[in-house]
This record gives C-alpha cells, structure tokens and sequence, in this order.
C-alpha cells in the first residue's frame, strides 16, 4: 500500500488547499462552467447547500439549483474580499465575504437589472473520501448585504 495515498485521506485541510478550491469554485460560476467541472468540488454523499431563495440537498438537488441560476443570472463576477479558516476535527469551516455582481432580466423589460451584494457565507470542507480533494461539504449563505444601487433578490 502507497503510504502517502492511505494518510492523503486524513492529512489536514491546508489554507492553500482551501483557498485554491473557493478560487476555481467562482471562477467556474462566473463563466457557467458545465455541471461536470462543479460536482468535483462537492462531496458525493450528504451535501447540503443553504441559498437565500432555497435549499438544497445532494448533488441532484445542486444540479436542479445551478440549472435554474445559470438561465436566470449573467454578467455574473464574484469577488473574493476575505477568507477565514476555522479548523475543526475532520473538516474545515471556512468565512467566505464574496463581492456578487449579477445581471438578470424579467420579459419583457426593456432593461436588465444590476445586483451588487456582498454574500457572507460559511462552508464546511471536508477531504473526499474519494478523490482525497477536499470538497465542500455544506454551503450557507449567511446573509446578503446590498449595495445602494442594486436590485434586491
């Protein structure tokens, strides 16, 4: 047995680890990536995702979710203003404070509309016990804070 393979499994969650996986994580919402380049990044059993419009359990439900917000929003950036590790056990809680830029349009204004917030949002990452990655586990959104020229969801 590879001995580096069997501890990859247990080996900590590092801050560079966790700040690569928020990085490609709205990278890949900016340019709706296909669902194939997303589902890596969540853990195949028990994901729970809390979004201010619903929530959602499992990689079906996430599936239904980014099918949904792909045809709704565009123009879409995500800003990555702050991250905070909080190592725990068996998983890593992370602090996310993310700038959220977003257009959407309702037929048949004329205009788009601009949301502006900054999402405040806590992760639970945790390693796979597949891929041995770490993947995120849970997914809240803990608030929204609107910019004064935005559209509220």
């Amino acid at each position: 047995m590879n001995p580096k393979l069997s501890t990859a499994g247990t080996a900590p969650i590092t801050e560079a680890e966790v700040r690569e996986l928020v990085a490609t994580w709205y990278q890949n919402l900016d340019v709706h990536a296909p669902l194939p380049e997303l589902t890596p990044m969540l853990i195949e059993d028990g994901l729970t995702m809390v979004f201010p419009e619903m929530t959602v359990e499992g990689l079906a439900g996430f599936q239904q979710w980014y099918e949904r917000v792909v045809n709704i929003f565009f123009d879409e950036v995500h800003t990555i203003k702050d991250i905070q590790l909080i190592p725990q056990d068996d998983r890593t809680q992370v602090k996310v404070v993310v700038k959220w830029e977003a257009s959407r349009w309702f037929p048949p204004s004329p205009y788009s509309e601009r949301i502006i917030a900054d999402a405040y949002q806590t992760w639970e990452v945790m390693r796979s016990p597949v891929s041995h990655c770490p993947v995120i586990f849970t997914y809240t959104v803990d608030s929204l804070e609107y910019d004064d020229n935005s559209v509220r969801l």
